[in-house]
């Protein structure tokens, strides 16, 4: 498993992962916050690259000197083998090497099942925002 900044190159690739792992409507919300994130910061969007492919994303932003967990795809055939908890380290490293004050998982209806992976790396339940809809990732 090879954990890594995303490149350009990478777009359609991830794009094609949300269409697979996301239902309809976090698709639309995580493709417009995807597409911010890169204008802004691409080193908060992380691959997780295994065969040769893309097999997982996660996406993370700042916003009030405050890093954030915004989604995580991880494909389907790769689930329940670590991914989603490596790329969650790896950027948490990034949150740290950016000195941000605090570290908070987005926790909408769409990462409630993510919970307990990053509850098992470490965040309790005050780590989790619920009213996240304010991010500058969001709203633009």
């Amino acid at each position: 498993m090879n954990l890594r900044s995303i490149k350009l190159s990478d777009t359609r690739k991830i794009t094609e992962l949300f269409e697979e792992v996301l239902s309809e409507e976090c698709y639309e919300q995580t493709i417009e916050a995807f597409g911010r994130q890169l204008s802004w910061d691409s080193d908060l969007v992380l691959v997780a690259e295994a065969d040769e492919k893309i097999v997982g994303v996660i996406i993370g932003t700042i916003d009030n000197n405050k890093g954030y967990y915004y989604r995580i795809a991880v494909s389907p055939s790769y689930q329940r083998q670590g991914v989603g908890k490596q790329l969650a380290n790896a950027l948490k490293q990034r949150f740290e090497e950016k000195k941000v004050t605090k570290i908070y998982v987005t926790a909408d209806e769409h990462n409630e099942p993510l919970l307990p992976l990053f509850e098992s790396i470490g965040f309790v339940a005050s780590d989790f925002i619920r009213s996240f809809q304010k991010l500058s990732i969001v709203t633009g």
